[in-house]
């Protein structure tokens, strides 16, 4: 099986509602990605995931080069294609954010292939264990521009619906008021529940070692990205500090970056995202290198849970799942949740394939 065409694309689904963290408003997801087709028929899909910026930087470094490297190449050599393009020229003008997103899209292309051609899903191709159900917790509601009595009925209405976790943003000017929203969710949803809180970078060192102490009140499961990703001495010191276990990975994009990390006893919970860094091969590697320090991975999920359910079913050290469902009318099989749990899928590939209507609606470029 040989590549014979690279086939970039840009498709900007709308959110239902705008929605705010403390560094973003968000009103549609980025989808920026590539078709890569082959001489015998098949086709694989590979995307990554934006606020709907810079896209055209992505495909561009698809379409102008990495692309033209992997026509003729054979995607079951996916691990030399993987070192071809890290090493490629693009990677001295950056070796993070751009030009490994738009490497993810190529190699979750490459698996997507892959599975296909050996007719398995993906996490039957990565040799997984299969869970019956995989355990998700909801972000869907906890967003910051939601008035504190909305993000509590939200909470709430997750709970009724079968999540046995639910996520909230922080980062209000006022500390304080961040603190009051907890308190409120978590009376609201009782104590069983797993709650989990993000800063989305917002706090300084000092901001996040003053409230951070607080959040063992509120029995919270973890504190997410409380201070920016590349200070890794913070991130060690909160660790040591808190009571809270300290989660983060979405902006990290490379192994190195989590080594670092794992190594320093900074992070208690990896958030790796198979969109940011450099596709599923970088994100084995970086799953594997987590359970050698006996570390559970949570992915971020830029992808919206497609290919992360796949990485989720193979892998015995990753327990769970986050749960935003932005992007589920884009796919011919999107992910499918009972009672709060994934239901691993069967189709061959890896769920990357898209519908043709929506694409045709959404697409941009």
């Amino acid at each position: 099986m040989k590549i014979t065409s690279v086939e970039p694309f840009v498709i900007h689904v709308p959110l239902r509602v705008p929605i705010n963290d403390s560094s973003s408003h968000v009103s549609h997801w980025g989808v920026p990605g590539v078709i890569l087709r082959t001489d015998d028929g098949l086709f694989g899909t590979g995307y990554t995931g934006t606020h709907a910026v810079g896209d055209e930087l992505i495909v561009g470094a698809i379409r102008d080069h990495y692309g033209p490297r992997l026509i003729g190449k054979d995607p079951f050599n996916v691990r030399q294609i993987w070192q071809d393009l890290h090493l490629e020229p693009l990677h001295w003008i950056g070796r993070t954010g751009i030009t490994t997103m738009a490497h993810a899209a190529i190699d979750i292309a490459l698996w997507d292939l892959m599975a296909k051609a050996s007719e398995r899903p993906l996490w039957q191709l990565l040799g997984g264990h299969k869970p019956e159900r995989i355990v998700t917790y909801n972000t869907d509601g906890g967003w910051l521009n939601w008035t504190q009595d909305q993000l509590v009925e939200d909470c709430q209405r997750i709970v009724e619906r079968g999540w046995r976790g639910v996520k909230i943003k922080l980062g209000k000017p006022d500390p304080a008021e961040d603190l009051r929203r907890i308190a409120a969710v978590r009376r609201a949803i009782g104590d069983e529940i797993m709650l989990m809180v993000d800063v989305n970078q917002k706090w300084d060192l000092h901001t996040a070692r003053t409230w951070g102490r607080r959040l063992a009140d509120y029995n919270v499961y973890w504190l997410e990205e409380p201070i920016h990703p590349d200070d890794v001495e913070g991130h060690a010191l909160l660790a040591r500090e808190l009571a809270t276990p300290i989660a983060t990975g979405e902006h990290i994009y490379n192994t190195f970056g989590f080594r670092d990390l794992i190594a320093r006893q900074a992070i208690a919970f990896v958030q790796v995202d198979v969109t940011r860094v450099a596709g599923i091969t970088e994100t084995l590697t970086i799953t594997n290198l987590a359970a050698a320090y006996n570390l559970p991975v949570v992915p971020h999920i830029s992808d919206m849970m497609q290919v992360h359910q796949h990485i989720v079913a193979a892998f015995p050290n990753a327990p769970m799942l986050e749960y935003i469902p932005w992007l589920l009318d884009l796919f011919e099989e999107p992910v499918r949740v009972v009672d709060g749990a994934i239901v691993p899928p069967t189709t061959p590939g890896a769920s990357t394939t898209m519908r043709a209507d929506s694409v045709a609606r959404w697409r941009v470029a």
